[in-house]
């Protein structure tokens, strides 16, 4: 949405982003520059950008005012081509050179001549603002380690024996022709021993994940503001 410029107050404009005739940014509104007379406001006083600490001005008229900014009737070319105005009140001898510039005409710089035109004094109030970002740094480092130890261990096992017992058995009864001779038996006997075997059994799995915990850190600094004071006999502005 467009607004009518003569109706916009000088405060609300300063600091807004000026676009050429095509939409390309030329810069910001540093100052406006009004008619004496009719305290209409005639030249747009643009600075930063690309001009560096050169002010070149621009007619008002043909410039209108939107919501992303200030759109004038001009290229940036044909702007920054403009005449270098370092003082902050014009002069008919700049009013001449900025109207040739524009193409404006002759009646133009007639007008601007006589007007008793006395450009709006005024200087601009700046802070610092602190701006507080975050980057990622390293905090430390975990590490898993593995070690083997050695440690005794007693389980007990409980071991057989087989043994050998004398049994009699009376026997009393004829026997015949038994031949008296030497005679000897052997019994084998067995026993169990204890037979040790290892095997290795997972235990437990040990792992190490990685989170994210959130603290609040207090950032100080210093910012500069600029404070303004006014001296002398003032006179309230009427716009």
């Amino acid at each position: 949405m467009s607004h009518d410029l003569t109706k916009v107050r000088l405060d609300e404009m300063r600091g807004h982003t000026v676009f050429d005739e095509g939409g390309e940014k030329i810069g910001t509104v540093e100052q406006l520059y009004y008619d004496a007379g009719s305290r209409k406001p005639e030249w747009i006083g643009i600075g930063a950008g690309f001009f560096g600490t050169k002010r070149v001005l621009v007619p008002v008229q043909g410039a209108r005012v939107t919501d992303d900014g200030l759109f004038v009737a001009y290229s940036t070319d044909h702007v920054k081509e403009g005449p270098d105005i370092d003082e902050d009140e014009i002069t008919p001898e700049h009013e001449a050179e900025l109207t040739a510039h524009y193409g404006l005409g002759s009646a133009s710089v007639e007008r601007s001549s006589n007007s008793g035109r006395t450009a709006e004094q005024s200087v601009t109030r700046g802070e610092e603002e602190l701006a507080v970002g975050k980057r990622s740094v390293d905090a430390g480092s975990a590490r898993l380690r593995k070690w083997v130890e050695t440690e005794p261990v007693a389980l007990d096992v409980e071991l057989q024996h087989e043994v050998a017992r004398v049994t009699r058995e009376p026997v009393n009864e004829p026997v015949d022709e038994h031949d008296f001779a030497e005679e000897e038996v052997e019994i084998p006997l067995r026993a169990e021993e204890a037979v040790v075997q290892k095997q290795a059994v997972a235990k437990e799995r040990i792992g190490v994940e990685k989170g994210v915990e959130t603290e609040t850190d207090t950032v100080r600094d210093e910012v500069r503001k600029e404070r303004v004071e006014v001296e002398g006999d003032m006179e309230s502005a009427r716009r």
